[in-house]
């Protein structure tokens, strides 16, 4: 295969990547505290002696959008919503990870976990605890929890330290290269969580957008192979 092949099976590569992005994000249409992701596509370009610079493109880096989503109202207690930036900092298997994603409830010690039963922390990286006797808990813009007139801790609100740190590791939860801190200029909504910042039309038409580039090159692909295998005919019927 020639350089003009290879090209076009790497831009093909990439193209796929993106389309199981896109198709992501649609399957997420509806999904609380989901962050839409595209894939960047970066060009590798060798200059070669005496003949024309070979071009590869790749497309494995992930881009986050971290736009805003609209709040949906639900009136429950523990449903929180984050409006500006930051993230939710929960425990998991896997170490410390952040979230949108605020739909919370107390386990049976109290702490307040999510639909995983991962814990949620509060400003200083501890589990939240709830106290059992705990009556018409309120949560405050700054994320201080309180039952009656007595605070019983308050919500963190972290940021990656690194914002190119930022990774997806899996529906809702990302991970943070390089660690975490507080995030500031943020509030928080009580009794709401915030949906899905994918928008649905322009996703269809960026899926119908690659769609056609894939096709366009699968065209260019299949004549390469014709123009190959009639080359190589026509040198056969030549000896």
């Amino acid at each position: 295969m020639d350089a003009a092949g290879y090209t076009t099976l790497t831009r093909q590569s990439g193209l796929m990547r993106e389309m199981q992005s896109v198709a992501n994000n649609i399957a997420n249409l509806s999904t609380t505290g989901f962050r839409r992701e595209g894939i960047v596509f970066t060009e590798h370009v060798k200059r070669l002696e005496g003949e024309a610079s070979l071009s590869m493109a790749s497309a494995s880096a992930r881009q986050i959008d971290l736009t805003q989503g609209g709040l949906t109202h639900t009136g429950a207690p523990f449903d929180f919503a984050i409006m500006g930036e930051g993230f939710f900092l929960i425990e998991t298997p896997q170490g410390q990870e952040l979230t949108r994603a605020g739909s919370f409830t107390p386990n049976a010690e109290g702490e307040l976990v999510d639909a995983d039963g991962n814990r949620l922390l509060d400003a200083g990286a501890a589990p939240l605890f709830i106290p059992p006797d705990a009556r018409g808990v309120v949560l405050s813009a700054d994320g201080t929890l309180s039952a009656g007139d007595q605070p019983i801790g308050r919500v963190g609100l972290w940021q990656p330290t690194d914002p190119l740190g930022l990774r997806h590791e899996g529906g809702t939860r990302f991970s943070a290269e390089g660690g975490t801190e507080p995030a500031e200029g943020a509030t928080l909504v009580q009794g709401a969580l915030e949906d899905s910042n994918v928008e649905p039309v322009s996703e269809i038409a960026r899926m119908i957008e690659v769609q056609r580039a894939y096709e366009m090159g699968q065209s260019f692909l299949d004549r390469e192979d014709d123009r190959i295998r009639t080359t190589v005919r026509t040198l056969g019927d030549s000896r």
